[in-house]
């Protein structure tokens, strides 16, 4: 039985007991939102000792890390490293995107070592796999698609990606519109190329119900992922994305109907004024399923920093309906993340879903800031540090610019207000 085909029953799992408790909220709340599906609760069955969250409407926002090797830099180590950092950092959530090294082993790996869900991506494996044996896309068969995709929930990912959006009729609508920059998203890039050259529809649309059967046996959440995701502003919002969101609109009824627990996964780069109608537009034709973003991010030029655009962008994303908060690094655009890069970006999205929470009303949020506004009034500046979003940098700024007797802080000095 699934966490939605329980809560449907009018059963309050124990999974649903401890996130609800995580959540401070009434456990019989928390399965009313599985039940209708505006909540997801990520649980492989075959999956144990790790913390139970959920994500969705009324909860708290959720900040995924995104992890894994390439083909530059393979080895387990640094990515294990990686896990560690983000854990440290309050990650909700870890995917694995492995496409370089010992692939199941990394993944095995992480979903061992990790204490919170995990999501996968099993196309980039099957693509990996394909070309070590000398096969290329279009060589793939449906039924590697479907093997991966099943070797991935049976190693216990929480939830997986899968692109069941991209169909001949959303590449009709990229073809009568042309893109910037194209399709972006790998998976996306994938299943266009494979349905061109064989001229057939996506195996994952066509075969919706065979991957549901896999999805369910094991409760493994599907995030409907978003192939056509605009990779530049110039392409936000186009005739192509929203086709595809259609498309999704349907999925997530099917499942709901197969008793199949499901996300939608939302846009990568939309102008600011144009994030709060693609999070309205996606929670309506979605059914308001809880809805995960990369960001989104609201300008092209910030190499570097994109991890502030995308914390710009994903506070006022979550205020208006995002749930879930796919991090994004310094190095986005410029190469595979280091564990600082890592490290900046949780915080960057934890600061982006806590400002959202706030805007939302959500229980407890606001209590925070309330404590550190009296720490501040009373010049606790241990308090100050406890209570910090990340208190080692903030114990090492406060070290370093004021001297240790320093009652306010060096800025201010016997001229603070308090004072």
């Amino acid at each position: 039985m699934t966490q939605l085909e329980a809560a449907r029953r009018g059963i309050i799992t124990p999974a649903i007991e401890l996130a609800a408790a995580y959540e401070k909220m009434c456990p019989e709340e928390l399965r009313a939102l599985v039940a209708s599906g505006e909540a997801v609760l990520p649980w492989n069955k075959l999956r144990s000792d790790r913390t139970a969250l959920a994500v969705g409407k009324g909860l708290t926002t959720k900040v995924n890390a995104n992890l894994g090797t390439s083909q530059a830099y393979p080895e387990t180590a640094p990515e294990l490293e990686k896990l560690a950092v983000a854990l440290k950092a309050g990650a909700h959530s870890i995917m694995d995107l492995s496409t370089g090294g010992d692939i199941d082993g990394i993944r095995r790996r992480i979903l061992a070592d990790c204490p919170v869900m995990v999501g996968t991506v099993p196309i980039y494996q099957v693509l990996v796999d394909a070309t070590q044996q000398g096969k290329n896309v279009t060589q793939i068969s449906v039924d590697d698609i479907f093997a991966g995709i099943e070797k991935h929930c049976r190693d216990g990912a929480d939830f997986i990606t899968v692109h069941c959006g991209v169909t001949r009729e959303v590449l009709a609508a990229l073809d009568m519109r042309p893109r910037v920059m194209g399709i972006v998203s790998r998976g996306g890039s994938f299943m266009a190329a494979w349905m061109r050259h064989h001229k057939l529809e996506n195996p994952l649309y066509e075969q919706y119900d065979r991957l549901l059967a896999i999805a369910k046996e094991l409760d493994v959440t599907l995030s409907l992922g978003d192939g056509l995701r605009p990779g530049c502003l110039a392409d936000a919002t186009d005739t192509a994305q929203l086709t595809e969101l259609m498309v999704l609109g349907q999925l997530v009824s099917r499942a709901r109907d197969a008793n199949v627990q499901v996300m939608v996964e939302g846009p990568g780069h939309v102008p600011l004024n144009q994030v709060v109608p693609n999070m309205q537009l996606a929670k309506t034709i979605c059914h308001g399923a809880p809805l995960y973003v990369l960001g989104p991010l609201v300008t092209d030029v910030s190499p570097g920093y994109d991890h502030i655009t995308a914390a710009i962008g994903g506070a006022l994303a979550a205020a208006h309906g995002a749930d879930f908060l796919c991090y994004v690094t310094p190095a986005e655009h410029l190469g595979l993340p280091a564990a600082e890069d890592v490290h900046q970006g949780v915080i960057a999205a934890r600061i982006a879903a806590h400002a959202a929470d706030i805007a939302k009303g959500v229980q407890g949020a606001g209590e925070w800031d309330l404590k550190m506004s009296r720490a501040r009034k009373a010049l606790a500046w241990d308090k100050q540090i406890d209570l910090a979003l990340d208190p080692v940098r903030a114990k090492s700024l406060r070290s370093a610019r004021n001297a240790s007797t320093e009652e306010c802080c060096s800025m201010c000095g016997q001229f603070c207000a308090y004072k």
